[in-house]
């Protein structure tokens, strides 16, 4: 009876775990949005070697807020981006390392996902593409210039950069159980900054 009642407990358990682990990764898989239209706000393009002093972050974002899109042309779609990569903050979306410059800033800005949900198509990137983030201060436009594999504990994706830099970072394989080994880094420039005349703050 005793031997019964532990395996139905196990179970139990198991169904459980399966039930919450799915419910995680559907929440991270759905929130990465198809573009069905041409995804341009209305903007004014500015050089991105010009008005050194744009954008400015009079309030940075609170862990966890919504506060930008990344718009990621080849893949065709929209991710959410939100302050933080702690657990919940990568369920839900791409997180921003918080320690970080924000999009559009000098230095290095790092986003980061899980590659089994919403950075689960970067594998299709190529140098060159572009990478578009947008927020409330307008649309930075950078180009990829270099992909590479690393080991997780590299420490030379945090490195400060010279000029605005987007770093993107996932687990690598894409395809393996458990904890990744590796870590899948894309690095792009930036290429073109647009004030953005009228944007609704994302939601």
């Amino acid at each position: 009876m005793k031997i019964k009642c532990l395996a139905a407990g196990l179970l139990l358990i198991g169904i459980s775990l399966t039930a919450v682990n799915t419910y995680y990764y559907l929440q991270g898989y759905l929130s990465v949005q198809p573009v069905k239209t041409n995804f341009s706000p209305p903007v004014e393009v500015t050089e991105a070697n010009s008005d050194k002093q744009w954008p400015i972050y009079e309030v940075k974002p609170s862990v966890g807020e919504k506060f930008a899109e990344l718009y990621i042309p080849r893949l065709e779609q929209v991710f959410p981006i939100y302050e933080g990569t702690g657990i919940e903050v990568l369920r839900t979306g791409v997180g921003h390392y918080i320690r970080s410059a924000l999009p559009g800033e000098d230095n290095n800005t790092i986003l980061s996902g899980h590659r089994d949900t919403v950075f689960r198509g970067l594998r299709h990137l190529k140098e060159d593409d572009e990478l578009v983030v947008t927020t409330t201060k307008g649309t930075f436009t950078y180009k990829i210039h270099r992909i590479r594999i690393v080991e997780a504990d590299d420490q030379t994706v945090m490195t400060p950069k010279p000029t605005a830099t987007l770093t993107v970072t996932t687990c690598y394989p894409f395809y393996f159980l458990g904890n990744a080994p590796e870590r899948y880094i894309i690095s792009a420039k930036l290429i073109s900054k647009q004030r953005v005349i009228t944007w609704n703050h994302p939601r």
